[in-house]
């Protein structure tokens, strides 16, 4: 492999024309539903800003965020039609800072109902919003106690336009889970109390489960990215990100010598390292010590010994040394070793490999 010029220790590369055909692919299986994105997390670790202006490009108008600073972040970069949908909803107190930055919040429990009512009411405005209900996730949205308290007293929507019904599948990558029913049939029992209110249940995967679930609006998140979206199922989607890491130096080590932090993978015999510049700072997992894999001019390397801060280290005895050379670069994330065989080596899902990326990246877009 040739040497490439560069600062950084590593490269990430962002397919910007992938992001859009996994878009197109998702909103053709909606039918007339529409098809949002979830670019919470800087659009899962690889840049919000270019993310959703490709998304644009496609049509895409609703973007879910987590916090209020990442829609504080994103609104100018987006047209004022846009929608930005806030997550986790207000924190407390800045209900006013929503109507400032154009975004949206969800409406997540019945005290930040009540914060947003009191804003209308202050403003003498009707005031968008989701509500999310849980209906088997216990991480979010009104719970039991609380949807009846909201259904016994209705005046506490006043002043509030509901734009979504929302809730989260908890199981939907599990097609056979029979939790997937089951949310839908809450989920439809409390649309039916609610009656003209748009939904929206499915994210990624639960768009995968058939048009039952896809209602009016769905969020698809890791998809876009190139998650694998069904377990055990080929996944349909393009791969979105591709990162390099920079060989440092190699060096030729005898039978028995111990590599890296606590010398947990001792040489069997006369082997060459190559010491690469990626390491747990860099969000490279340390579960993949010992365990991942890499791939240099067509030859899958083992990583061996321990993940540390800044660095890993590779067997690379069965590679010719000309592209073992200073600078050269070593496919970390690519099509022979994608962010879901990454994840499966490191004991983790997809979404945390993306979402863990680090900033001392030299980064790449192309469309």
């Amino acid at each position: 492999m040739m040497q490439v010029a560069g600062k950084a220790g590593a490269v990430l590369r962002i397919d910007l024309r992938a992001v859009r055909d996994n878009y197109r692919l998702l909103q053709g299986m909606l039918g007339s539903g529409q098809c949002g994105a979830a670019v919470k997390a800087d659009a899962y670790g690889l840049g919000v800003v270019p993310v959703a202006r490709a998304l644009l490009q496609e049509s895409c108008r609703h973007f879910f965020v987590a916090h209020l600073e990442e829609a504080i972040f994103l609104r100018p970069h987006l047209p004022a039609e846009a929608e930005i949908y806030v997550m986790h909803g207000s924190p407390v107190g800045y209900e006013a800072e929503f109507l400032e930055n154009n975004c949206i919040p969800v409406l997540n429990s019945v005290s930040q109902i009540i914060s947003w009512q009191q804003l209308a009411a202050k403003i003498q405005r009707t005031l968008p919003a989701i509500v999310q209900f849980d209906t088997g996730m216990a991480r979010m949205g009104l719970s039991e106690a609380e949807v009846n308290q909201l259904f016994a007293k209705p005046e506490l929507l006043d002043g509030i336009q509901v734009q979504y019904l929302m809730s989260h599948l908890a199981s939907a990558e599990d097609q056979s889970n029979p939790a997937n029913q089951q949310q839908l049939a809450a989920f439809n029992a409390l649309r039916a109390r609610m009656p003209g209110c748009k939904a929206s249940l499915a994210n990624s995967s639960g768009i995968f489960l058939g048009k039952d679930f896809h209602f009016d609006l769905a969020r698809p998140g890791a998809a876009l990215y190139g998650v694998a979206p069904v377990a055990g199922q080929a996944n349909p989607l393009k791969p979105v990100a591709y990162l390099q890491g920079r060989i440092i130096q190699t060096r030729e080590i005898p039978a028995g010598t111990g590599v890296g932090y606590g010398a947990t993978w001792r040489s069997k015999e006369t082997s060459r390292i190559a010491t690469v510049a990626v390491g747990y700072a860099d969000g490279w997992l340390r579960s993949l010590s010992n365990r991942g894999i890499a791939h240099i001019a067509g030859y899958a390397v083992p990583m061996v010994g321990n993940v540390s801060m800044d660095t890993i280290t590779l067997d690379v005895t069965a590679v010719p040394a000309e592209h073992l050379q200073p600078g050269a670069l070593v496919d970390l994330i690519s099509a022979q070793n994608t962010v879901d065989q990454v994840a499966a080596r490191a004991g983790s899902i997809g979404y945390e490999v993306l979402t863990s990326l680090g900033a001392r990246y030299e980064r790449s877009y192309s469309d």
